[in-house]
This record gives C-alpha cells, sequence and structure tokens, in this order.
C-alpha cells in the first residue's frame, strides 16, 4: 500500500528521505520502500512520523483529512 502523505509530509517539512530515516533509525532504502508502497511501514514508525509531524496517524494513512489532532473535521 503506497501512502501519499508521508511523501507530502516530508516535503512539506523541507526533509529528504534521509532525514526521515535518520528520525526513524532506519536506512533510507527502507524509508524510500515505505514512500513508494514497495514496503509496508510497521506500525511503531507511522506512529513516530504522527508523533513528529503532530498529526495522527489516521491523517498519514489517509482516513481523515483532519491534519492536526486538535482539530475536528466538517
Amino acid at each position: 500500500m503506497y501512502f501519499k502523505r508521508i511523501e507530502d509530509m516530508r516535503i512539506d517539512h523541507d526533509l529528504t528521505q534521509q532525514d526521515v530515516a535518520d528520525i526513524l533509525q532506519i536506512q533510507r532504502e527502507v524509508y524510500r520502500r515505505y514512500e513508494k508502497g514497495t514496503r509496508t511501514i510497521p506500525v511503531e514508525y507511522l506512529i513516530q512520523l504522527a508523533q513528529y509531524y503532530h498529526t495522527s496517524v489516521d491523517y498519514l494513512l489517509g482516513l481523515t483529512e483532519t491534519d492536526k489532532w486538535n482539530e475536528t473535521e466538517s
């Protein structure tokens, strides 16, 4: 499964794939595969990314359009 939002959030925060890989303490190639959907991203990494970006896992997964924890969908 491809999660466009993890790529979008990385770009919006002016981060490289290597920056995010360093945050997750993994190799850049592994992160690249998560971003492109050729490898399934583990839940614990999604949680780390949601915390880093101050958003929800649901937003990263595309389950909601609300990108902040304290906002409610209209």
